[in-house]
Parts: structure tokens; C-alpha cells; sequence
């Protein structure tokens, strides 16, 4: 994994274009002094930069009726930018950054995150992107809970505790200190996000660990199907968002492990508007999902083998699904004709929900 020296805010996001009027999912880097964007994560070149100087911010934006959780960035040559996030905490981030590299530009001061190798010296032998993915495993990583915080439900969150219980439990980190730094490098590098007031202010705080080890202090993995319940605001109140779509299909799937790699029946639902599909344990029910795959600008395509599948016994009817953040998800149907219903409903949905 490459670490910056003066890391920037960066990640997937709807964008409305300026020529076709269309939203795409683009990746977008927020540099010192504006917003790069690209088609998507792996390109190198960019497809035009927006200059932040003299730029204005409008959160929330109401441009749009049947949009929720746009924000707009007017550039001094009249031009208007609209992005739209998937989740409030995710556009809060976005906008609060904005703000900030627009402030410093004003003062003629340098916009940079903070470097989480600087900050907190961790070895390079750590490797964060491939920590994150166990703790990402659905059966021996972290946890994501349903947490009640001042009349606010969290939805998939943790709490800072959990994390450094995890990190210890596995033998990432030898005590609670050297667990906080590795958790606050993650936050850091941005694979967790901080959720609820608590969190918040200890990101603000500019303490050198910024994850905090208590009950209240909630977080949430990047890619994760996160959502607040009650959060109400001047534009709108979130009530899970993510599960207000129509269920388009549902049905049983074997669905391969990302970390050990072995298959397990699931039950997927997947809805619309927004583009999302769940995955549940068949023999508990449909309250609480193991995971869900957000699915706009989602790729699904048929495929004939899976890595390492042949040792699982796995082969025939398998289809693929990569995320707009290239995370790769492997499915198997129980017949062919089985297979081909389900990649028609998801490339459906992931093309026309938001």
C-alpha cells in the first residue's frame, strides 16, 4: 500500500455531468487546491480538476427534488458542480474537508489530512489495506452492530472498543496502546469513518490516537452498508435509507468468504432506488444482514471460474459482481437459467437505482 506524505481525502462519489446532465459514479481526489476526478480508482490521468479558490460550497442542496444528500461546489467561472453522497456522514466528511481546503486556500495555508506514518510512526511492515480485510471477514473480523447512541440509531457500527478488543484478539497488537494506533491509522487512511458526535470530536481533537477506546465512541468500515436512523437535519431525515427501495428479488445464493475463501449459502434481497443488495443467514431470518453491496456503478458479469474455487468443489453457474470501489464479490446460482435472472436484475438496478 503507497502512503502520502501529505495524504488528501479520496473516494467515490455521484457526480452530475456538465455536459449530458447524467449521474455517474466518479472517483474524485481532493487535493490542496481543488477536486481531481476520474473515471474510477485504478486510472492514472484524470478527467479535469475543479479549482477550489474563491470556490463556494452549498450544503444541503435543494436544486434537486427527488435528490436527497447533494451538495454543490460554484467555481468563480459561474460552473456548477453537483455531487450527491449515499449516507449523511458521508457527505458531512466531504463538505467539512471542502470547507477546510477552501479556508486554508483563503489564508494561504497549505491543505494537507494528517500523515498517518508521521503522526503515528507505524511500521512499514504494516500493511493496512490487507488489516482491513480481515477485519472485514463476515465470520472472524469485526463485528458490525445495531447501536442506540442519544436517540440515534446506528446501524452496521462498532464501537472503538471493539476494534482494539479485535486487534488484540488476534495478535495484531501486543496491548490497548499499540491497538489504538493501528486503529487510528486506519481511520487515518480512511478505511473507517467516524459515526456519532464522540468520534467526531476526537478526530477533530488532534490527539496523536484519535480513535477512542470508549462505549459511546461509534465508527463504521468505508465500504459498509452504514446508515443512522432519527438523524434529522435541515434538508431531510435519514430512516434507513438504504431499505427504503422495492425488493426486486430475493432467493438463496452460495456466496464465496473473502477471507477464507469457502462458500456458504445466503439469502440475498435486492432492492431499488436505492441500489443495494443484502445478504442474510438463511436459518435467522431477515432483521439483521450480514452485509450488504452497494450497487450503483456496480459491474456483474457471468464467469466461469473462481480463485481457489476447485478446492471447494465450486465450479458452473457463477457470476461476479465488482463494486464502484473494485471490491469483487463471487456468486454461484443453482442453475444457469437461474444465473442469467439474477446478473439482469442487478445490472438493472445498478444502473438506474441511486
Amino acid at each position: 500500500m503507497k502512503y502520502n506524505l501529505c495524504p488528501t481525502f479520496s473516494k467515490s462519489i455521484w457526480k452530475k455531468g456538465t455536459v449530458l446532465n447524467s449521474w455517474k459514479v466518479v472517483w474524485v481526489v481532493l487535493s490542496d487546491d481543488g477536486l481531481e476526478i476520474f473515471k474510477r480508482k485504478a486510472d492514472s490521468a484524470s478527467k479535469g480538476m475543479i479549482p477550489l479558490k474563491g470556490a463556494v460550497l452549498t450544503s444541503p442542496c435543494q436544486d434537486f427534488s427527488k435528490k436527497t444528500l447533494v451538495f454543490k461546489l460554484s467555481t468563480t467561472k459561474n460552473q456548477d458542480h453537483f455531487f450527491q453522497a449515499t449516507h449523511m456522514e458521508e457527505r458531512e466528511s466531504w463538505v467539512k474537508d471542502i470547507k477546510r481546503a477552501i479556508t486554508c486556500l483563503q489564508g494561504g495555508i497549505k491543505f494537507a489530512r494528517k500523515s498517518t506514518r508521521r503522526s503515528i510512526r507505524l511500521p512499514e511492515t504494516i500493511n493496512l489495506s490487507e488489516l482491513y480485510i480481515l477485519m472485514r471477514d463476515q465470520e472472524d473480523g469485526v463485528k458490525e452492530q445495531k447501536l442506540e447512541k442519544e436517540k440515534r440509531v446506528y446501524n452496521h457500527c462498532f464501537t472503538g472498543g471493539t476494534v482494539v478488543d479485535w486487534l488484540i484478539s488476534k495478535d495484531k497488537a501486543r496491548n490497548r496502546p499499540e491497538a489504538l494506533m493501528l486503529a487510528t491509522g486506519l481511520l487515518n487512511e480512511g478505511f473507517l469513518q467516524p459515526a456519532g458526535d464522540m468520534s467526531k470530536e476526537g478526530v477533530e481533537g488532534g490527539a496523536v490516537s484519535t480513535v477512542l477506546d470508549e462505549p459511546n465512541a461509534l465508527y463504521y468500515f468505508a465500504d459498509s452498508g452504514f446508515f443512522c436512523e432519527g438523524y434529522s437535519s435541515d434538508e431531510d431525515v435519514i430512516v434507513k435509507e438504504e431499505f427504503r427501495g422495492n425488493i426486486i428479488k430475493q432467493g438463496c445464493l452460495l456466496k464465496q468468504g473473502h477471507r477464507r475463501k469457502n462458500w456458504k449459502v445466503r439469502k440475498f434481497i435486492l432492492r431499488n432506488d436505492p441500489a443495494y443488495i443484502h445478504y442474510y443467514d438463511p436459518t435467522k431470518g431477515d432483521e439483521y444482514p450480514l452485509g450488504s453491496i452497494h450497487l450503483r456503478g456496480s459491474v456483474i458479469t457471468a464467469v466461469e471460474f473462481v480463485p481457489d474455487a476447485k478446492r471447494y468443489d465450486v465450479d458452473g453457474n457463477l457470476f461476479e459482481i465488482i463494486t464502484s470501489d473494485e471490491t469483487h464479490y463471487f456468486l454461484q446460482a443453482a442453475t444457469s437459467e437461474e444465473r442469467k435472472e439474477w446478473i439482469k436484475a442487478i445490472h438493472t438496478v445498478s444502473k438506474t437505482g441511486k
